[in-house]
C-alpha cells in the first residue's frame, strides 16, 4: 500500500523557514510527479510546486524565489525547502504524487506564521 507521510511543519515568525519532509512507503522513482499542495482556512487547496521524474520543478508564483522542492532517492524522501515565510503561507501543506493512474496525498502538516 502507497503511502506519503509529512513531518516538519510548526510554528515560525515572519521571515522565518522551515524544511517539510514527506516521506513515501516505496521508491519515489516509482511516482511520474511529485508536488506539494497546501489548504488555508477558508480556502480552496492550491498547488505549490511539483517535481517530475527527469527532476524539472515548477512553483506557484506566490512561493517562486522562495520555497525550493527537492528529493532524497536514497531515503524516498520529497521535501519543500520554505524560507522568507510570510503569514500568507499559513496553511496545512501536502505532499502528493502519481503513481499508476492516481494521485495519492499524505495527511498534511501544519505550517503556521505569527509573530
Amino acid at each position: 500500500q502507497v503511502q506519503l507521510v509529512e513531518s516538519g511543519g510548526g510554528l515560525v515568525q515572519p521571515g522565518g523557514s522551515l524544511r517539510l519532509s514527506c516521506a513515501a512507503s516505496g521508491s519515489i522513482f516509482s511516482f511520474n510527479t511529485m508536488g506539494w499542495y497546501r489548504q488555508a482556512p477558508g480556502k480552496e487547496r492550491e498547488w505549490v510546486a511539483s517535481m517530475a521524474t527527469g527532476g524539472s520543478t515548477n512553483y506557484a508564483d506566490s512561493v517562486k524565489a522562495r520555497f525550493t522542492i527537492s528529493r532524497d532517492n536514497a531515503k524516498n524522501t520529497v521535501y519543500l525547502q520554505m524560507n522568507s515565510l510570510k503569514p500568507e503561507d499559513t496553511a496545512v501543506y501536502y505532499c502528493n504524487g502519481y503513481l499508476g493512474v492516481r494521485w495519492y496525498w499524505g495527511q498534511g502538516t501544519q505550517v503556521t506564521v505569527s509573530s
